[in-house]
């Protein structure tokens, strides 16, 4: 039988172990939905900042980066016990479209059932991940690549946020430049707010390849493809890589249609505007 001290020498011991674990940076994501400063932290001692003396604080740790956003965007159903690590939920991945080469302007349609618009009068605060803010954008057409084809663009920075957008896209109707311009909106918005660091979340993966690779490679071969052809988008993103040259920029990909509260708020904000007339 082990002595009281030798008890006490162990717990200590467990203690300590555990708290060198909790500060390790990358080990875990640490949600704060109710802080100082809601958002996800990678380390103890940034979460515990945001909820120490914070009146009835919520936060929880998490393995996986999507599990804690979803905790603080309250899309998780799991308990929200302090520190607590929560069971994996099945999530379904996903995303509206694939991209293998350089650029198609195909004929992938979202769905286009309309919706009441968020971007009422609020006072809603602007959601943090660390020191950078948190943005979801979206973008769709109807009828893409056909006569009649009409495209909208969604721009989401929290619930009933007042800088909300939900606009038709100018000009050329096709699904990807409304991603494209959804994303520069919100780069605009950004810049206008004096905002350093921005997250952009986005079901694109042709507007992140883009705009994170395949940009250099165009503006070294004359804004031209590999194969010498024209890139078909070009305007739309010199506009985006000058908007984005601007900012500290993390380009995030999240699969559309699969539940998380933003993305779903960001195109149902596209479909909003593809609705309204074109200017």
């Amino acid at each position: 039988m082990l002595r009281l001290s030798s008890v006490s020498r162990l717990v200590r011991r467990a203690l300590c172990v555990s708290t060198e674990g909790m500060g390790k940076k990358g080990s875990f994501f640490y949600a704060v939905k109710k802080g100082h400063r809601p958002g996800v932290y990678q380390t103890w001692e940034e979460c515990k900042f945001q909820v120490d003396r914070f009146p009835d604080a919520r936060y929880k740790k998490f393995g996986r980066e999507d599990e804690a956003w979803a905790f603080v965007r309250n899309e998780s159903t799991s308990t929200e016990n302090s520190e607590a690590t929560p069971r994996t939920p099945s999530v379904p991945v996903g995303s509206k479209r694939s991209f293998e080469g350089d650029e198609v302007d195909g004929g992938s349609v979202k769905r286009a059932k309309l919706g009441p618009s968020a971007a009422n009068s609020s006072t809603s605060a602007l959601t943090y991940m660390g020191d950078a803010v948190v943005v979801y954008t979206d973008g769709c057409c109807t009828q893409n690549g056909r006569h009649g084809a009409r495209a909208g663009i969604g721009v989401y920075w929290g619930p009933s946020h007042p800088l909300n957008v939900a606009e038709r896209l100018p000009g050329r109707q096709t699904n990807q430049r409304a991603e494209l311009q959804a994303a520069c909106k919100a780069l605009e918005q950004a810049i206008h707010m004096e905002i350093k660091k921005l997250v952009v979340y986005t079901d694109s993966k042709f507007t992140i390849n883009g705009i994170t690779s395949w940009v250099k490679k165009w503006k070294t071969n004359g804004w031209r493809l590999q194969t010498g052809g024209k890139v078909v988008n070009k305007e739309d993103f010199q506009k985006l890589d000058e908007l984005n040259e601007g900012l500290d920029v993390k380009w995030m990909h999240i699969p559309g249609h699969a539940g998380y509260l933003g993305n779903e708020e960001a195109d149902r904000l596209s479909r909003e505007g593809a609705a309204k007339p074109q200017l």
